[in-house]
């Protein structure tokens, strides 16, 4: 009885141990949500492609794409939607996530790190990377001997530099 026992669960276990493959997208469709803390640009809002700088490099993000976890580095994500309009954002800092049902999230850190739209701003943003980057040389030589300084100046100066590069092109 205990002999025909453990085989009946044997035959039941291999049945249950089968691999499969993750389900395809249904559709040629991409939600997107796009959401600072103070800010939700885009809410599950079906788009046709994005476009974001990370830190490993940047890359476009169409429907159907390989499941991904990417950290955001400070440059522009850019989102065409799908009658076509295009919207560029600055981002700061954040993390964007594909899922493998074509869903996309892309969240920014809230401590003091902002999205400001392209768009608008221009001239403020110039001068404000102009005033940062120059803060920031002079907390890096003031504080020589201190790697947070140091690295906090390094971060400062390079959302500096991306907020130059949006607002001059």
């Amino acid at each position: 009885m205990a002999l025909a026992f453990r085989g009946a669960l044997r035959s039941v276990a291999r049945r249950l141990q089968v691999r499969s493959y993750a389900d395809a997208p249904k559709g040629d469709e991409m939600a997107l949500t796009f959401a600072a803390g103070n800010k939700v640009f885009y809410d599950k809002k079906v788009v046709k492609q994005i476009d974001v700088p990370s830190m490993s490099g940047a890359f476009g993000i169409l429907p159907k794409h390989v499941p991904t976890l990417a950290v955001l580095r400070p440059g522009i994500v850019t989102v065409t939607e799908n009658d076509g309009k295009i919207s560029k954002i600055f981002v700061s800092s954040g993390t964007v996530t594909v899922n493998d049902d074509s869903s996309v999230q892309s969240e920014l850190n809230s401590a003091g790190n902002e999205k400001v739209s392209i768009h608008s701003h221009i001239q403020k943003q110039k001068s404000y990377a102009f005033a940062a980057r120059e803060v920031c040389l002079a907390e890096t030589s003031y504080q020589d001997g201190l790697p947070k300084a140091k690295a906090q100046a390094a971060i400062a100066v390079e959302v500096a530099e991306e907020i130059v590069k949006a607002a001059s092109g």
